[in-house]
């Protein structure tokens, strides 16, 4: 993948995450810090595969690195649907 397309997919999810993270400060939702912290590392991760000329996209590490990014989002659906089943019950 050439490192323009993966320069621009890092802005891209760096201003997601910059964005969620301003959300996070107004509301206090966590809901919002991780899907913040997950647009972030997806950020760094894209980044590092352009300085790291080892690193490849085939490789697991960067498999991994993803893996941890998109578990934040499910962490963060489930952490809301599960308060809003305990206001529900209340």
């Amino acid at each position: 993948m050439s490192e323009l397309l993966l320069g621009a997919i890092a802005t891209c999810c760096f201003i997601a995450g910059l964005f969620f993270l301003r959300f996070w400060k107004t509301t206090h939702d966590r809901f919002f810090l991780f899907f913040a912290l997950s647009f972030l590392i997806e950020a760094v991760n894209r980044v590092s595969l352009v300085i790291f000329f080892d690193l490849r996209e085939g490789s697991p590490v960067y498999y991994l690195v993803r893996f941890v990014a998109y578990s934040f989002i499910v962490i963060a659906i489930l952490d809301k649907n599960r308060q809003n089943k305990q206001k529900n019950n209340e």
